[in-house]
């Protein structure tokens, strides 16, 4: 479940109640409480939400009652004690919650809370024979709760119901046989029969020859993908046609769906900094609004000639109930919550509310170029071996050393010289970072990478590498350059519109990349990019972003490979791409883009700029009517419903508005 608040954990008491002491825990708690019960048990939706009504509808029941003997209705047995008491146990539904949340958090000390101010305003309008008034406060706020944990529910059911993709049951087969078994049950090395239509619930290597799946739970794209025996399939996709057996290779737990779930989930503890002002704000606001309101009963005692308590006692109580921080502390953390889930409905996987916040005023975004603004997809163009050299035997070992590696360019050289040799004997392979493979072959030395693993061995060449525009493989056999394999990349459809829009967005674009920067000039001009590095190694992509980050600028950095994670880590906000990026850059990133489109990244400012935007909005509104009502109360002016508007009615309409970026479509 979602918490948001990571060092507050809800717990509920023998009768379900919560036992939190703020407000916005208390929302949260229930709505989660609620989610879990509708998760159980789908139909009972509208049973749970009609429950979260059953106090209310009895209380404003009873009210109407009690307002229609008072006013409409000659009822010579409504005076006296029957009728306090009536009013009474109108009260008692809605406003005994509150009052036993105040009591809980004075006993932990906290003194100063929205429940306490309710609790003091409707007791006093008790005290000075303002029955229905009282009674009215604590309903409209009860309401208004209602409508808050609602909201909240929604909020979470939808992220819930649009990531939890994993089946709750597997089959396994055991000595030709099956049964069903839970799934988070199932052991690494289980073997899973997953029927067509079947959702698969763990990651695991396929076994059967070939298999299609819908990847649009990890992806975001239902484009059939057709894996082959051996290759790597993932919780969440499901299968299409044949009848396909799997082998489970990572626990239920470990999972990449568990852990983008896990990823959004936990992202509401990490609060923006507008969300972390408004709490403390209120911890100080809060004791300022009751010392206020004692001086408005004191202060005209000695000012004024015609002084009545019980009128000035009653303009404090409406102060009180005006000046209660509901709208604040629900709607703003609400805005923030509903933009999450804005994001994950569009593929874009936020760590926290704080990151949204970042990303709405973020000036540059730097990219790595394969597998972010190109497809991670190539296609050997050429190979150029010497002469002295047996071309099929140098690509035989060359395809050999390369299936220790997971790179594009190994799929490449794959796909290009076929099976591989099984015969071949490998040893001491070592995979240098920004440069390539080195191994032991026959009691010799393999390289395979680019032409700075060739310096680095001091391996002498005679190439031209300025007159060669793609991806260059060089290759080094037993001290000698034996030649090179060139590769070619193809860039992603939405890469272009994606720069576009950053630009329109008035941010700067930088490509880095580990690749010839011959290959990153022109796709740096195809795309119109700013600016653009290649043949840089990892630590020279942190000494990039780091020269961009004295300029006084915010930086996003978006990458997929394993090379990317210290960069990622680097910068301001790190961009993941989820759908083909490596488990170090995602555990790493702040952002996860699951299906690797590059025109996720503006569309993800822009979620933030809309988030940020409704943010304030709700935060000017509640100021500016509670400043208002608040004055006409302290005046005289103002009655307790006025007071109800400004405090339940405001929240009301700023959690309307923070819902509201669900509904929005981002292109």
């Amino acid at each position: 479940m979602i918490n948001t608040d990571s060092n507050h954990k809800h717990t509920y008491d023998e009768h379900g109640h919560m036992t939190c002491c703020t407000l916005e825990d208390k929302i949260n708690a229930k709505a989660e409480k609620y989610t879990e019960d509708d998760g159980h048990q789908h139909d009972a939706s509208g049973e749970s939400n009609l429950k979260m009504f059953r106090s209310p509808i009895i209380s404003l029941a009873l009210l109407l009652s009690a307002i229609a003997m008072d006013n409409y209705i000659t009822a010579p047995f409504f005076t006296g004690w029957l009728r306090v008491l009536w009013y009474v146990a109108a009260y008692i539904p809605v406003g005994f919650p509150v009052l036993n949340d105040a009591f809980k958090a004075i006993v932990k000390g906290e003194f100063f809370t929205e429940f306490l101010l309710m609790s003091i305003a409707t007791i006093g309008a008790f005290s000075i024979g303002e029955f229905p008034e009282g009674v009215a406060v604590m309903l409209f706020y009860a309401i208004g709760e209602v409508f808050q944990t609602l909201a909240v529910k929604r909020a979470k059911l939808n992220i819930k119901s649009l990531l939890d993709q994993r089946p709750d049951e597997v089959t396994v087969v055991e000595n030709n046989r099956t049964k069903t078994i839970k799934a988070e049950k199932a052991s690494i090395g289980s073997v899973l029969q997953l029927k067509p239509g079947e959702k698969l619930g763990l990651d695991g290597e396929l076994l059967s020859e070939t298999a299609s799946f819908n990847t649009a739970a990890l992806t975001g794209e239902s484009t059939p993908d057709t894996k082959n025996k051996g290759d790597i399939v993932l919780a969440g996709m499901l299968n299409l046609n044949t009848v396909a057996l799997v082998k489970v290779t990572t626990a239920y737990t470990d999972s990449k769906l568990s852990k983008i779930l896990d990823m959004v989930q936990n992202a509401a503890s990490q609060k923006a900094p507008t969300e972390l002002f408004i709490r403390k704000f209120a911890r100080y606001y809060t004791p300022a609004v009751v010392a206020l309101a004692i001086l408005i009963i004191i202060i005209p005692y000695f000012a004024v000639n015609d002084y009545i308590f019980r009128d000035w006692l009653y303009r404090a109580l409406i102060f009180l109930v005006i000046s209660c921080p509901c709208a604040l502390v629900i709607s703003i953390p609400l805005g923030y919550f509903g933009g999450i889930g804005a994001a994950s409905k569009n593929g874009i996987l936020f760590k926290g509310s704080n990151f949204l916040e970042i990303m709405a005023g973020i000036q540059n975004v730097v990219m790595d170029k394969t597998g972010t603004l190109t497809k991670g997809v190539f296609k050997v163009q050429e190979v150029v071996i010497k002469q002295n050299f047996d071309k099929a035997e140098v690509l035989r070992q060359v395809n050999a050393l390369e299936s220790k590696s997971t790179h594009p360019v190994a799929t490449a050289i794959h796909e290009y010289a076929g099976p591989v040799d099984s015969s071949i004997e490998i040893t001491n392979v070592e995979e240098i970072a920004g440069h390539g493979l080195r191994a032991i072959i026959g009691g010799k030395e393999l390289l395979a990478g680019n032409f700075k693993l060739m310096d680095k061995f001091s391996i002498a060449y005679d190439i031209d590498l300025a007159s060669i525009v793609y991806t260059v493989i060089a290759i080094g056999y037993d001290k000698k350059f034996a030649g090179y394999i060139t590769i070619a990349d193809e860039i992603k459809e939405d890469a272009a519109s994606a720069i576009k829009a950053l630009h329109q967005l008035n941010v700067k674009t930088t490509m880095l990349s580990g690749d010839k920067s011959s290959v990153v000039k022109v796709v740096a001009e195809k795309l119109g990019i700013d600016n653009a590095f290649g043949d840089l190694l990892p630590e020279d992509k942190v000494k990039k972003v780091k020269e961009i980050k004295a300029t006084g600028g915010t930086v996003a950095f978006t990458g997929d490979g394993v090379n990317d994670a210290p960069v990622v880590a680097l910068s301001d906000v790190g961009i993941a791409m989820g759908g083909l990026g490596s488990d170090a850059t995602i555990e790493t990133a702040d952002v996860v883009i699951q299906d690797d489109k590059p025109s996720k990244i503006p569309m993800a400012i822009n979620i933030g700029k809309k988030t940020k935007q409704i943010v304030w909005q709700n935060i000017s509104l509640a100021f500016a009517v509670k400043a208002v009502v608040l004055i006409l109360g302290a005046g005289g002016l103002a009655t307790m419903w006025e007071a109800v508007f400004a405090d339940v009615g405001v929240a009301l309409l700023a959690i309307l508005n923070a819902v509201r970026i669900q509904q929005i479509k981002f292109s």
